[in-house]
């Protein structure tokens, strides 16, 4: 038998949840003292207290976990839903991460005040490409509206292609156009040259030849909002006008997305 002080310490928990615990009939002392009223434990009841705590610390209010713990959850059920909890903070994380991701961006603007050097943005003549590409809708052109569209596009043409009657001719490209106030048409190109065979469910689309103010981004893509709204002051420092869809080449993605380079191309008239 263990007192309560033990019982609670080998289970990583607080004595006062451990009274809590019984208040609610969740868990039971093995036996109290009649005489001083101390809350004596068995081994056996740490198996009950493990239950407890996983299944709140899955969401469970004590009230559902009672009604779980009277319906005899399994230790495999138990386990599916902890693997399913622990996939929701992997997710959160990974959304946490990539908020983050996006204050830095935008503290890095605010500090540079989105200026960069003059010799940074390039001027190109760019001629026109067919492309075979995917296309998705996004709500805006925030970061986590784009990101959920474009990052599975991309994934899904790189699985269509070898498939594909096509012979890649460029790098990855991405361009958005503004279809309405908030609803951006995502387009996840590569240039390429079409033959007359089955094209697995991609769709051919060429892009005309224009003039583009252009700047290399290096780094992760999550971060490229300073380097978009870079150009875009350049662009009104010299007196043009953006004149078409944004574009995105992706030149180098290894495996760790900080050595990302991607040249960014916003057509001017």
């Amino acid at each position: 038998m263990f007192s309560i002080g033990d019982f609670a310490r080998h289970g990583r928990v607080s004595v006062r949840m451990l009274r809590h615990y019984d208040a609610l009939g969740l868990l039971r002392p093995a036996r109290v003292d009649p005489a001083t009223g101390y809350r004596s434990y068995t081994a056996g009841q740490l198996a009950r207290l493990n239950r407890i705590v996983a299944l709140k610390d899955l969401g469970f209010t004590l009230d559902q976990v009672a009604t779980l713990l009277a319906d005899e959850v399994t230790v495999e059920q138990v386990r599916g839903m902890l693997a399913l909890r622990r996939a929701e903070l992997e997710a959160a994380l990974a959304e946490g991460a990539a908020r983050l991701a996006q204050v830095e961006a935008r503290l890095r603007t605010i500090e540079a005040d989105g200026r960069p050097p003059a010799h940074d943005v390039v001027v190109k003549e760019l001629p026109g490409m067919r492309v075979v590409e995917l296309t998705g809708v996004a709500a805006g052109f925030a970061p986590e509206a784009i990101g959920p569209v474009v990052h599975p596009l991309c994934a899904e043409l790189g699985r269509r292609l070898p498939q594909a009657d096509v012979t890649p001719a460029g790098r990855l490209t991405c361009y958005y156009e503004q279809r309405a106030e908030d609803e951006v048409v995502v387009h996840a190109a590569l240039p390429a040259s079409v033959g007359s065979g089955d094209l697995n469910g991609l769709t051919v689309a060429d892009l005309p030849p224009t003039r583009a103010a252009t700047l290399v981004h290096r780094g992760a893509i999550d971060g490229v909002l300073p380097s978009w709204q870079a150009v875009v002051r350049w662009i009104s420092d010299h007196g043009g006008r953006s004149a078409g869809p944004q574009r995105e080449v992706y030149l180098d993605c290894p495996e760790d997305p900080a050595g990302w380079v991607t040249e960014l191309q916003e057509p001017i008239g």
